[in-house]
């Protein structure tokens, strides 16, 4: 038995809204594979709930007029990975979210709340920091967009006022055009085990496939929040694709990255298998754009 007070149904972004503000105690639940387990642990136990499952219109990936992609926030794990634009332009991120759980988790859970649960462990949280994305709320005051790291605030909190719900997420066309990315799970099983480090890179290379002029690195499980290692992405920017260039990269993440201590891994372990997904996830990347790695 789940413990809940009441379960409202929006028809509509705007309804959703009305309930959101006529209800300020209120859970937003959309595929509820995280909700209903934390409701069942009484984590929100008797909790009143506003399900946004049935709307459509927060579904599906399409382009916007000024090229980026448009992620609605209701669309399931599974349905990213097969969906071809994000196969054409940013694989790595239907690569990453098909990794978590099962086929069932990825089935009925969302990208929206994968993100809006604030953990720094979600699949998809790392990659889209690597994508530079921007997050699309909408609440009472209209709608806003704001870069993925302000969205995330601190460890399971991320910045929605009341009234408000996400609506999508948008990878800006200069984010990916002439990238390619790698994104590397570290846990303890190959399936239904949550990351002990996951690792997410872009580059992109020069015309002759020999520099890279932009590396873009982020992290999940290296600090309270999903997090970017800016040191270790400026040591690689401008630099020839090298191996001793890569692990001077990857090296480099340790100036940023802050895991903590837990059962599931000590804190240089999480250190020590950072650099290595740093310097295997650069290595497939530059593969990946086409380029070659000299000694």
């Amino acid at each position: 038995m789940y413990d809940i007070k009441a379960l409202y149904e929006a028809e509509s972004v705007n309804h959703a809204i009305q309930l959101l503000l006529e209800h300020p105690e209120a859970q937003i639940i959309a595929g509820g594979s995280d909700v209903l387990v934390q409701i069942r642990e009484g984590k929100r136990a008797g909790k009143e709930l506003v399900s946004i499952y049935g709307l459509d219109e927060l579904r599906g990936v399409s382009f916007e007029e000024d090229g980026a992609i448009r992620i609605g926030s209701l669309t399931s794990f599974s349905h990213i990975t097969k969906d071809p634009i994000i196969q054409a332009h940013i694989n790595v991120l239907g690569q990453a979210v098909d990794q978590v759980g099962g086929p069932q988790i990825r089935n009925i859970g969302t990208i929206g709340g994968n993100t809006c649960n604030g953990v720094t462990s979600a699949d998809s949280a790392s990659t889209l920091f690597a994508w530079d994305a921007i997050i699309e709320i909408t609440g009472p005051e209209g709608v806003r967009r704001i870069p993925i790291q302000d969205f995330y605030i601190k460890a399971g909190q991320v910045d929605l006022r009341p009234g408000e719900l996400q609506t999508a997420i948008v990878i800006p066309k200069a984010a990916y055009e002439g990238y390619e990315g790698h994104y590397i799970k570290y846990a303890m099983r190959n399936a239904m085990d949550i990351a002990t480090t996951g690792c997410s890179v872009n580059v992109k290379l020069s015309a002759d496939k020999s520099t890279m002029e932009d590396v873009r690195i982020a992290y999940g499980v290296a600090g309270p929040v999903p997090m970017r290692a800016v040191t270790a992405e400026a040591r690689a920017k401008g630099k020839p694709t090298t191996k001793a260039e890569i692990k001077a990269f990857a090296q480099a993440v340790l100036e940023d990255i802050n895991p903590r201590d837990s059962w599931r891994a000590a804190k240089d372990f999480r250190q020590h298998i950072a650099v290595a997904l740093a310097e295997r996830a650069l290595t497939e990347s530059i593969r990946l754009a086409g380029g070659v790695i000299h000694e």
